[in-house]
């Protein structure tokens, strides 16, 4: 095997157009994009990588590229989120005279911390390391689907040694019952309970090494102690020591969410302590991940285009043991051998282009995806909101698992019980919490009785219309009728004298005092981390009718141009850091935003689109670890860029239908299943001819402004011909525009 896999990795790293050569891990690791650059597979369960042990928002992940400082490694991380949590079970090599007793912070880090360079670290998909300056010891890491494997390289032959902290914790996440046991002279295994973000986290453990190891010492609960053959406390530290002399200690490491015996069971599905097999076998998983879709482009498109892609690939994670064991979100134990259960899901931000996009990428693991959501239903009563390690965390607004499981039906996949899924719609439209009896009670959430009452209303219309349509594919017709009248609910809260969705008294009067620009973040608001210029626009449902409430196709233009043009000023207290990424009032940092550039398709202006997608590329996205303009957001932000470098973007993510926008590569090959290919080819590309002068699909004139999934999926070529100017008669008649479905 270890030849095969060597043939394979040597032959694709030979080849230039290896698209792991264009992914850059650190892009989105400054700034505000949260990501990690851990090492991991595809929607991996374990993602070992380094934590720099510092609190803070910029930190939520662990690690920052502006930290100077290593904590240790740790097997859980969050990609580009909002909030901190996970950075579960840290291991640090060490050597030298380490005092146990020594405060468990010194100058506000661990006492085992050591400072390190980026000119000594290195990642790379599937794979990262770094010298450890204090030690002198070099890291390596890489993963298979369920084990983390490490490589620890230290100078001393004699004096080696490694940490196992499990009261390690950051920002949101702080343990409160850790255990750790000797299974055998080579293996330990242990569990850490803790709450945080998601307030009951359970993750066992699993560790062998390739060497025997002695306890050297402990601190159980602050108290430096001897431990025998197991330790139980709030929190252990405890120092490994390996007697015998040579040069590297290899460590495998595995996690459950069940019980130690799935993390011993997960240990197992890994042989052998072959670290570059290992590695070879990671990299070539990434490699044939990312040649899903190929591309021509220059290198620096390249790397912007691959890290993206790349990022859509870190979340939803893998949840479930090797026999199919997991943990539901009731906290009970299931077991089906016969799909993947997964966990980490941003819904707020993915249904909007990330979960559409993997419908393309990733058609095999949609099913599972549906399934989770629903099985999720049947454990808890409610579909998913934003869900974390097994726990509701109900972060952010709306009720996002719904388009996800529209989207996914109205598209083929049928893995799910389409009965069950629209009772679990239903069951969460008709919940008495998050301020969904109160939309129902007044046809809109007033706001004196609920924060952020009018990104709320927004947001639960557009869901209703998702159910409407499910109930209109299932013959359902008067549940149609009940939520197709709910789906115009936004309507209440458009104020034609402003032209801004208002947050509105239970009286029916409008809340003032009213300013557009006024945003806050931790105070009582109408709007979700933004103002009323980025709230306004979300009705993908039905974006004719609120062109017809703005006035028509000229005024509705004119407020888009206005939005884009105006400063970049937000008012207000406490103003929330994801306002960011800003053209005038448009903030692509942050998720609301992200189809409003496209919406000038529907006002029959599809070379405005171009301008200001190709703008938006163009300087908000960049190859610099703070190349992200705001949190990546599980694979949102990276989703965006993926599509709209391709040329089209799902304005409303449920109805199978993208909307063209301008693309950025030359040239890109899909590789779709049943061995079909959807090509999209952008004729006379350059920085200057950003316009599409003319299209055509499957040799065929394209006059529309949008192509539907069926469309791509059934295999093809998309050619645009690109000028530097607009071409003001392409695509603008009420025939041409992106349909409501």
């Amino acid at each position: 095997m270890w030849s095969a896999l060597m043939m394979m990795f040597l032959a694709g790293c030979s080849n230039f157009q290896n698209p792991n050569n264009f992914v850059d891990v650190f892009i989105g690791t400054g700034g505000h994009g949260h990501t990690h650059p851990s090492a991991t597979v595809p929607f991996g369960m374990i993602q070992p990588g380094p934590v720099n042990g510092t609190n803070g928002w910029d930190w939520v992940s662990g690690y920052h590229y502006s930290d100077s400082v290593i904590s240790g490694f740790t097997q859980t991380h969050l990609s580009g989120t909002g909030i901190g949590d996970l950075n579960d079970i840290l291991i640090q090599p060490v050597n030298g005279e380490i005092d146990l007793s020594a405060s468990r912070r010194k100058d506000g880090r661990r006492f085992y911390a050591s400072a390190f360079s980026h000119d000594l670290e290195k990642a790379v998909p599937g794979y990262y390391s770094v010298l450890l300056n204090a030690y002198d010891i070099n890291a390596e890491m890489t993963a298979t689907e369920r084990v983390a494997m490490y490589r620890f390289t230290y100078p001393d032959f004699e004096d080696r040694s490694l940490l196992i902290d499990l009261g390690f914790s950051v920002n949101w996440d702080h343990p409160d019952s850790t255990l750790i046991r000797r299974v055998d002279a080579n293996t330990l295994s242990g569990y850490r309970m803790s709450s945080g973000w998601a307030a009951d986290q359970y993750l066992y453990f699993a560790m062998q090494f390739s060497e025997p190891f002695d306890f050297e010492g402990a601190v159980v609960d602050s108290v430096l102690k001897s431990i025998g053959d197991q330790a139980k406390a709030n929190e252990i530290l405890v120092k490994l020591h390996f007697k015998n002399r040579g040069e590297k200690i290899l460590a495998k490491v595995a996690i459950s969410a069940v019980s130690e015996e799935g993390a011993l069971l997960n240990l197992s599905t890994l042989e052998g302590w072959n670290f570059e097999e290992t590695r070879y076998a990671a990299e070539i998983k990434w490699q044939k991940e990312l040649d899903k879709i190929t591309i021509k482009a220059d290198r620096e498109t390249k790397t912007k285009f691959y890290t993206a892609l790349y990022h859509t690939k870190l979340a939803p994670v893998l949840y479930s043991d090797a026999d199919g064991s997991y943990r539901g979100g009731d906290q009970k134990i299931y077991n089906n051998p016969e799909s993947n259960r997964y966990s980490v899901f941003s819904l707020w931000d993915t249904f909007r282009a990330q979960h559409p996009l993997l419908t393309i990428t990733d058609a095999d693991r949609v099913n599972d995806l549906i399934k989770t959501m629903l099985d999720f239903y049947k454990e808890t009563g409610f579909l998913p909101v934003w869900e974390l390690h097994g726990n509701e965390t109900n972060t952010m607004t709306g009720y996002h698992a719904i388009p996800v499981i529209l989207d996914a039906y109205q598209k083929g996949f049928r893995g799910s019980d389409a009965e069950l899924a629209f009772e679990a719609m239903k069951a969460s439209a008709m919940q008495d919490q998050r301020d969904s009896d109160l939309y129902r009670q007044y046809g809109y959430i007033p706001s004196e009785l609920g924060v952020e009452s009018v990104t709320k209303t927004l947001e639960y219309a557009y869901d209703d219309w998702c159910i409407a349509e499910m109930a209109r594919l299932l013959g359902k017709d008067e549940d149609h009728k009940y939520f197709e009248r709910r789906s115009n609910y936004w309507k209440a809260l458009y104020d034609p004298d402003t032209k801004f969705m208002r947050g509105k008294t239970k009286d029916g009067k409008w809340t003032e005092p009213f300013d557009p620009l006024r945003s806050t973040h931790r105070h009582s608001t109408d709007y979700t981390e933004g103002n009323a210029w980025q709230h306004s626009w979300f009705v993908p449902h039905n974006v004719d009718a609120l062109i017809d409430r703005m006035g028509g196709d000229a005024s509705f233009v004119a407020r888009l141009d206005s939005m884009f043009e105006m400063p970049s000023r937000i008012t207000g207290e406490d103003i929330s850091p994801d306002i960011s990424g800003m053209i005038g009032q448009y903030a692509h940092g942050n998720e609301p935003s992200h189809h409003i550039a496209y919406l000038y398709n529907y006002a029959g202006t599809p070379w405005k689109t171009q301008y200001r997608v190709r703008q938006i590329l163009d300087s908000l996205y960049t190859t610099e670890p703070d190349g992200l303009s705001g949190n990546e957001d599980a694979g949102q932000m990276s989703a965006w860029y993926v599509f709209s470098a391709l040329g089209l973007y799902p304005v409303n993510p449920a109805n199978g239908i993208y909307v063209v926008g301008t693309p950025i590569i030359e040239k890109a090959v899909i590789s779709l299943p049943r061995n079909k290919a959807f090509t999209i080819e952008a004729q006379n590309l350059s920085k200057e001819n950003i316009y599409i002068q003319s299209a055509e699909l499957n040799g065929k004139p394209l006059s529309k402004s949008y192509i539907t999934h069926k469309k791509i999926m059934n295999g093809g070529a998309l050619v645009f011909k690109m000028g530097n100017s607009p071409n003001k008669n392409w695509a603008i008649g009420s025939n041409s525009r992106p349909p409501k479905r």
